[in-house]
C-alpha cells in the first residue's frame, strides 16, 4: 500500500527495537555515523566517488526527484556502489548507465529508496513494514559475518537475499543511507511465477497447477478502487480528525496472498514422492471430514480434497513473516509467555477453514502452523501438538517475497483434518480485530507504526516516538503523527457498512492503550456496520466482543448475528462499578474459590475480566503496567451462543443506537470459544 507521493515528510526516526534473534547483536546508535547538516543527497554527492553512478541513475528517473532527498523528511536509501552499477550493467550486456531506459532507472532509483528512516535497530528477519517507492517490500534477512574482520562476529544485513549492506547507520538529516555491494532486485513476478521457478517445491507447485489455483492468485491491484477523501492535503487522500487520530485512505487498493509452502523433502519423508501419491493423502484427509464431497474428481472443484489441500496453504492477504503475530520485543513483552502461547488464527483460501499461527518463546521460538500448547509442554488443558515450524527469511535461502505476495517453507504438513479441527482449534479463539478483513493486513494497516501513514508532521511525544503525546490531539496533520488507515465502503472485505452512517478506521500500534496488542479497529458515527465471523470447525460456540468501556462517546449498541438480536443494547459508557457488571478485583474477592464463583456470577451477567495473559505498557512506552484482568474497563461482553455446521457464513451487525453522530465503537478483538471450553467442568476456561 502506497498513499499519494508528497515532497514533505517529517523526520520521525522511529525505533522499533532488533526484534531478530539474528540481528540483535547491532554495533548501536554510539556508533553510527552522522552527517550533521546533510541531507541525503548532499550525502551522496559527497561520496560521489562511491555514488555517482547512483546519482546518475535517479537524475535520469522520471519517477525519483533527486531534489526530494534534499528535502526535509524521513528517507532510508540503500545506495549502491559504482563497482554494483558496473556489475549490474555487464551482466545486461551494457557498459553505461545512459544505455539503461528511462524505465530502467525508475525501477532501479524507486526501489532503493523507502520514505522512512530504518536503521539497523529496526530491521529484522523479515521485511520492512514500509514499501518503497516502487510500491514493493524489501525483505531483510541476517546471518554471520566471520570473515570481514578476522576473530569477531558480526551481523551481515542483506537486501532480498542477494545485496548485501556493507556500510550502514550514516544517519544524515533526513535519514540515513545503507551502502550496498548489488543492486537490489526488483522482484516483477507474481507468486504463483516466483513458485515455479523454485525447484525445491516442485510437488507443491505441480498440484497448484492441476487445480489451477494459480490463477486466483494472479491479482495485484484493484482498477476499481477510487480514493475519495472528504478532503487533500498535499495530494494525501485525508479525512478530518476522527477522536485523536487523523485518518488517511488508500491511493491505490493491493491484493495479496501468503503460502505456507512444503518442500519437496518434507513430502518424501512422509512417503509421498509424486501427484498420485499427494492425491492418496488428500483424499485420506479430506474425504474423512467431507464424505459428501468424497466422488468429487474435477480437481479444479473447490470441494475436491487435492484443491482443499492446496488451498488451504495460502491466506487470501499478504502477510509477512515478522507480520504473522507479533512484531516488536516490545509488544512481546506485554504478553506472559510463560503461560500463554501469543497467536493468532487467520481464514485461508480453502472455503470455511481456518489457521492458527502460533509464536511460542524459549527455546522452540519461532512461528509454527497450527500448534497446541505452551512453549514446549500442554496446555492447561493437557494438550499438545507441535505444528509446522514456519521458516524464517534467513534460513529461506532464496528470496521468496514476490510482486503481490510472499511464499513461506515449513518443515511438516498442515491440513484442516480431524486433529486441525477437533483438537488445534477445539480451544478458546481470539480474534484481533485488525486480523479480520485481508485488507487490513495487506495494506499494512494491521500493526502499524506511529508515523506509518500520512503526510508527516511532528506528532505525539518527541521523546517517545510512537506515543500520543500532547501534540497528537492537534487536527492538523503536520501536529499529528497518529495516522492511521482508514477504509471506505467496499475497500474492507468481510465487512459491509455505508460511508454515509459508518467511518472505520485502524488504529496505528500505541501499546500504551488499553488495546489488545496496542491496536483496534475504531467504528465511528451513527454507524450500522456487518462483518463476517472467522470460520470456525463445527460446534457450538460464545460469542464475545472486547472493548475498553467508560468512555462517554462509546455509545449503546445493539448486535446481531445473522440478522437475530443477541439480548437487549449494551451501553458501552458504563463503567465497572455498573449493576449490570459489578467488577471486584480478585485481590478484593479473596482466595481462589470465591474468584471462581465471582467470574461465574459476572459471566451469568453477560460480562468477563479482561485477560490475564496480557498488559498494556506505561505511558512511556517503556515497563509493562498491569494486566488486562486487574482493570474494571478493559472487560468481554458475551452476546450469544451459536451453532455452525462448519461450512456456512455467519454475520455479526452492530447497530449505534444512540442519537449521536460522534458514537464510536472500538472493536478490540472478539472471541470464539467453543462449548467443551466455556461449559466444562472438568477443565474450566482459564482466566488467561
Amino acid at each position: 500500500m502506497k498513499l499519494k507521493k508528497l515532497n514533505i515528510f517529517a523526520v520521525i526516526l522511529i525505533a522499533l527495537g532488533a526484534f531478530c534473534t539474528s540481528c540483535d547483536d547491532d554495533p548501536g546508535v554510539e556508533n553510527y555515523y552522522t552527517a550533521k547538516g546533510d541531507m541525503a543527497s548532499t550525502y551522496l554527492i559527497n561520496h560521489s566517488d562511491q555514488f555517482s553512478e547512483f546519482i546518475n541513475i535517479i537524475n535520469r528517473s522520471s519517477m525519483v526527484n533527486f531534489d526530494l532527498l534534499g528535502t526535509y523528511g524521513s528517507y532510508t536509501v540503500f545506495a549502491p556502489t559504482n563497482e554494483a552499477v558496473h556489475n549490474f550493467l555487464e551482466g545486461r550486456g551494457l557498459s553505461s548507465v545512459d544505455e539503461l531506459s528511462v524505465e530502467d532507472c525508475d525501477t532501479i532509483a524507486a526501489t532503493h529508496i523507502v520514505e522512512k528512516s530504518y536503521f539497523t535497530t529496526d530491521l529484522s528477519d523479515g521485511t520492512l513494514p514500509t514499501m518503497n517507492m516502487l510500491d514493493r517490500y524489501l525483505t531483510i534477512t541476517c546471518d554471520s559475518d566471520t570473515v570481514s574482520v578476522s576473530g569477531t562476529i558480526d551481523i551481515a544485513y542483506y537486501i532480498n537475499s542477494f545485496s548485501r549492506m556493507i556500510v550502514y547507520d550514516d544517519s544524515v538529516e533526513n535519514g540515513v543511507v545503507h551502502t550496498v555491494n548489488r543492486i537490489i532486485d526488483a522482484t516483477t513476478k507474481m507468486l504463483p511465477d516466483l513458485m515455479m521457478n523454485d525447484s525445491t517445491i516442485s510437488l507443491f507447485y505441480q498440484a497448484l497447477k492441476l487445480t489451477h489455483l494459480d490463477d486466483s492468485m494472479r491479482y495485484y491491484k484493484d482498477e476499481s478502487y477510487v480514493c475519495s477523501p472528504d478532503s487533500f492535503e498535499e495530494g494525501h487522500c485525508y479525512s478530518t480528525a476522527v477522536e485523536y487520530d487523523n485518518v488517511f485512505y488508500m491511493e491505490n487498493r493491493y491484493y495479496g496472498y501468503t503460502g505456507f509452502i512444503e518442500p519437496d523433502e518434507v513430502y518424501a519423508a512422509h512417503d509421498i514422492h509424486n501427484i498420485d501419491d499427494l492425491r492418496a493423502h488428500a483424499k485420506a484427509v479430506y474425504d474423512d471430514m467431507y464424505p459428501e464431497d468424497a466422488d468429487v474428481t474435477d480437481e479444479t472443484d473447490r470441494r475436491n480434497s487435492l484443491n482443499r489441500w492446496v488451498s488451504y496453504h495460502f491466506l487470501p492477504a499478504r502477510v509477512h513473516y515478522n507480520k504473522l503475530t507479533v512484531d516488536n520485543k516490545m509488544l512481546q513483552q506485554c504478553f506472559d509467555r510463560r503461560h500463554w502461547d501469543v497467536a493468532d488464527w487467520y481464514e485461508t483460501m480453502m472455503p470455511h477453514s481456518l489457521m492458527k499461527i502460533s509464536f511460542p518463546s524459549g527455546t522452540q521460538a519461532g512461528r509454527y502452523v497450527n500448534r497446541r500448547g505452551v512453549q514446549n509442554r500442554r496446555d492447561s488443558r493437557g494438550v499438545f501438538v507441535a505444528g509446522s515450524k514456519i521458516s524464517a527469511p534467513s534460513e529461506a535461502g532464496r528470496h521468496t517475497e514476490a510482486t503481490n505476495g510472499v511464499y513461506h517453507y515449513i518443515n511438516d504438513l498442515i491440513d484442516y483434518g480431524r486433529n486441525t479441527q477437533e483438537v488445534v482449534l477445539n480451544e478458546r479463539m481470539r480474534f484481533d480485530s485488525s486480523t479480520l478483513s485481508p485488507d487490513f493486513l495487506t495494506s499494512g494497516a494491521r500493526g502499524h507504526e506511529f508515523g506509518a501513514f500520512g503526510i508527516g508532521g511532528v506528532g505525539g511525544d518527541p521523546d517517545n516516538p510512537g506515543q500520543y503525546g500532547a501534540q497528537s490531539f492537534s487536527t492538523d496533520p503536520k501536529q499529528n503523527g497518529n495516522t492511521c488507515l482508514g477504509f471506505k465502503s467496499g475497500s474492507a472485505k468481510n465487512f459491509i457498512y455505508s460511508d454515509v452512517q459508518t467511518h472505520l478506521h485502524v488504529r496505528n500500534r500505541y501499546l500504551a492503550f488499553w488495546s489488545y496488542q496496542g491496536d483496534e479497529v475504531t467504528i465511528c458515527g451513527m454507524y450500522d456496520i456487518k462483518f463476517k465471523l472467522p470460520p470456525v470447525p463445527e460446534g457450538d460456540y460464545e460469542f464475545r466482543i472486547a472493548t475498553c468501556i467508560n468512555f462517554s462517546n462509546r455509545g449503546i449498541i445493539q448486535v446481531y448475528l445473522d440478522d437475530k438480536p443477541c439480548g437487549i443494547p449494551v451501553d458501552m459508557r458504563i463503567n465497572g462499578d455498573h449493576p449490570s457488571v459489578l467488577w471486584r478485583s480478585d485481590t478484593s474477592l479473596g482466595d481462589e474459590e470465591a474468584i471462581a464463583a465471582y467470574d461465574k456470577a459476572m459471566h451469568n451477567r453477560g460480562w468477563m475480566k479482561g485477560p490475564a495473559s496480557y498488559r498494556n505498557t506505561d505511558q512511556a512506552g517503556n515497563s509493562p503496567a498491569d494486566w488486562f484482568r486487574n482493570y474494571s474497563t478493559t472487560l468481554r461482553h458475551v452476546f450469544t451462543t451459536f451453532h455452525t455446521d462448519g461450512k456456512s457464513d455467519h454475520w455479526i451487525r452492530v447497530q449505534q443506537k444512540l442519537e449521536s453522530t460522534n458514537g464510536t465503537f472500538a472493536f478490540d478483538y472478539m472471541e470464539l470459544c467453543p462449548r467443551t471450553v466455556y461449559n466444562n467442568e472438568y477443565y474450566p476456561e482459564d482466566r488467561l
